[in-house]
């Protein structure tokens, strides 16, 4: 073969980004052989030897080891289309690893400016599907500015997981409450659902604290935005507008 065809290790190491040793590697273990020798015994690399070069640093690059990679291209049955089809699966792989792995940079970001303290498995185990970040951008522009705001924030960065599942547990436990004097068909100005109320008000105080007034303004959100009206209503139909009748009647109470 005509040297001039051909390409010195040095320079394929260059543009491949490899190093010299690499190649010399590659060459050892029969990975990539090259075409020929120069006069003084260099190695030289054909068209069809960079050709597979670029098929090596692509398997290396999705991670395949070098045996599994000399199997592949040394298989018969393994053709181009083949090739691109395992680099496109291995690909699609990594994006879904890369999404997941933003995904959960990104929560943890958005925790970490609301305070919540925790890794994305702590986040998981306490709040499930129920994201707490999700409307950190929001609720900063809206109370960004706010003394409640800002004893919030000092607030949660101090809790540890079992103090959100300890938060958690008796959220839950005032719901059940609220939605049992209901179906119980107890009026929500009754003492049983306004002692729920009380005691949703004082959990609130686990972040900040809560007036009558501010409790007031809490409870009409709850159905005034629709999120929070499904939040609750989830656990059973009207229990929203309950929730906020309590509110105001435990707050004309202690008026």
């Amino acid at each position: 073969m005509n040297d001039e065809a051909l390409f010195p290790v040095g320079e394929v190491a260059r543009f491949a980004g490899v190093t010299v040793r690499t190649l010399h590697h590659y060459d050892e273990i029969g990975l990539l052989r090259p075409s020929g020798r120069s006069s003084a015994g260099y190695r030289l690399y054909g068209p069809a030897d960079l050709a597979r070069l670029q098929q090596i640093l692509c398997y290396r690059e999705l991670g395949f080891d070098l045996d599994k990679i000399a199997a592949i291209l040394d298989d018969p049955g393994t053709g181009p289309v083949e090739h691109l089809r395992l680099q496109r699966e291995r690909l699609v792989d990594r994006v879904e690893r890369l999404e997941q792995l933003v995904a959960a940079v990104e929560k943890l970001m958005e925790a970490r400016k609301m305070g919540i303290a925790l890794t994305p498995d702590e986040m998981f185990e306490v709040f499930g599907d129920d994201d707490p970040t999700q409307y950190a951008d929001e609720v900063e522009q809206r109370w960004g500015d706010t003394d409640a705001y800002r004893e919030s924030q000092q607030q949660v960065a101090r809790f540890t997981k079992d103090d959100w599942l300890r938060i958690k547990a008796d959220g839950e436990r005032t719901i059940a409450r609220f939605r049992d004097a209901m179906r119980a068909g107890l009026p929500a100005h009754r003492e049983a659902a306004m002692d729920a109320a009380e005691e949703h008000r004082r959990q609130i105080g686990n972040f900040y604290a809560c007036s009558y007034d501010m409790h007031r303004s809490l409870g009409d959100m709850y159905l005034t935005d629709a999120r929070f009206t499904q939040h609750y209503d989830r656990h059973a139909e009207g229990l929203a507008q309950y929730i906020r009748d309590a509110i105001h009647g435990n707050a004309e109470r202690w008026s």
